[in-house]
């Protein structure tokens, strides 16, 4: 159904009281079970971003290939692989079949007796009684109920057939595909300032990589490592009583949860540590690797409350009433916000950018090149110098004068004088006029008025300048007579 949440009426005074709960990841799971191929590649995409894939593993973490597992050319260990591969064909409905809801709703009976029993030194290393442990494993694929609080059976028992259970997976609990991607984690490191790779590990980004690629996980494989990793956290919690650290738990669990199956220790001999790390890694932080990053979650509303919105009749109205044209999609809004943030980010960088270019050219001995480069800049007004907040304007052209001599020639000639062109609807900087002609300006109410004073004037000037041009061209000539 197209139904987002449920609502019930409870009329119990009681229960009203209670908090209410909300999930914050429920659009993702929505997400999850009604589009899996665009949460998958929504997931995959940031995986990506984190650590680095080449294109056959990350066909293998999509499922589009089978993957490339360490020791599946070897043939230095065969016969231990087969013995292995013999005990896990005595399929049961629990043991040794794939993972299904019905073998974990079993296997948590165990889970949740060894919480109540974190105590008991050496939890899951050292073993259990065979007898018992057979006794149980029958009870368990049977599906009968068993009694786990009546002191028949040890917690060593217990832990050592949880041990066994996973160990009898038809794969590990992180999967085959994932196998790869884990590795790529290990190696996300801290840089240093000058961008060079350090050995101290990236916890941040380690942990991001985590929650993505647990997302991705079948459904079972999810529930019951969440399950394993809040047991291995508590135990490790009391490491004071039972001396079992989170890194002494990783070694246990590793193999039933990293490592691929019918492989040795020989064969993951380069990534045996960074397996054994890994583990402990989660182990340590399990409480917050299950929960999907923010961006993922926000990602997930807006699909559905952004682009099919699951709107009421009276929604409906509210947004088609007169005094809603100032409302917007939330999609759309979303976008503008991110184009306009978009916008700003790429402004401020290209400012910087050509801050520190004016500084570095600013820094660079005196030469002509230094010279072109600062003419360039000075070119641009709005490029912003480091000495510089607003832009200035470019200095307005100055018209060209005109020369006595050409306007000598004119006169002679005949030819009309030409003057410029006077712009519409100004008037004349006070500092431009003369003194004498102050009176006439303030009688002069229009412009054209104006303009034919001015035009008076200038006549005047200028032939009084060719009369005293004339009589010292002709004081020259008879001073060379």
């Amino acid at each position: 159904s197209d139904a987002i949440c449920s609502f019930v009426i409870c009329n119990d005074s009681s229960l009203r009281s209670q908090p209410i709960i909300f999930n914050p990841d429920f659009f993702v799971e929505k997400l999850r079970h009604e589009k899996p191929e665009v949460f998958t590649e929504l997931v995959v995409s940031n995986i990506t971003r984190l650590i680095d894939l080449p294109g056959a593993e990350l066909a293998q973490l999509m499922g589009e290939e089978d993957p490339k597992l360490p020791g599946a050319n070897s043939t230095a260990s065969g016969f231990f692989r087969s013995l292995m591969s013999l005990k896990r064909k005595e399929k049961g409905v629990v043991f040794g079949s794939p993972l299904t809801e019905e073998g974990i709703a079993q296997v948590s009976q165990l889970i949740e007796y060894l919480h109540k029993n974190l105590r008991a030194e050496g939890l899951f290393r050292v073993p259990g009684n065979s007898i018992r442990q057979q006794i149980l494993k029958d009870a368990l694929n049977s599906g009968t109920d068993i009694d786990l609080d009546s002191g028949e059976f040890h917690s060593n028992d217990v832990a050592t057939l949880l041990k066994m259970f996973l160990g009898e997976l038809p794969e590990p609990l992180l999967t085959h595909k994932h196998f790869h991607a884990h590795l790529k984690i290990a190696d996300l490191t801290l840089f240093d300032e000058k961008g060079n790779k350090t050995s101290t590990p990236d916890k941040e980004r380690q942990i991001e990589a985590l929650q993505l690629l647990f997302l991705i996980l079948p459904a079972p494989n999810r529930s019951l490592l969440k399950l394993l990793l809040d047991l291995l956290y508590q135990t490790a919690k009391k490491q004071d009583k039972n001396k079992m650290s989170a890194h002494n738990l990783a070694l246990m669990f590793a193999p039933h949860i990293l490592w691929p199956r019918n492989v040795t220790a020989n064969d993951l001999q380069e990534n045996i540590t960074k397996l054994n790390n890994g583990v402990t890694f989660m182990i340590k932080h399990s409480q917050k690797l299950f929960k999907a990053p923010a961006y993922i979650r926000e990602c997930a509303r807006l699909h559905y409350l952004g682009s099919r919105a699951h709107t009421s009749k009276d929604d409906l109205d509210l947004l088609t009433s007169p005094g809603s044209k100032e409302l917007q999609p939330l999609k759309s809004q979303k976008r503008s916000r991110l184009d306009a943030c978009h916008q700003e980010e790429t402004q401020q960088h290209t400012e910087e950018a050509l801050k520190e270019l004016f500084r570095h050219v600013n820094n660079m001995p005196d030469s002509a090149k230094k010279k072109k480069l600062i003419r360039q800049f000075n070119k641009h007004p709005t490029a912003l110098t480091p000495g510089s907040e607003v832009p200035t304007s470019p200095a307005p052209r100055r018209t060209r004068s005109r020369s006595f001599s050409g306007l000598i020639k004119r006169k002679v000639l005949g030819t009309p004088v030409i003057l410029e062109r006077k712009s519409r609807d100004t008037t004349p900087e006070p500092e431009r006029v003369s003194k004498e002609n102050v009176h006439l300006l303030q009688k002069c109410g229009s412009p054209a008025h104006m303009s034919q004073v001015k035009l008076k004037t200038l006549e005047g000037r200028k032939e009084e300048s060719c009369r005293r041009m004339r009589t010292r061209l002709l004081s020259k000539d008879s001073s060379s007579l």
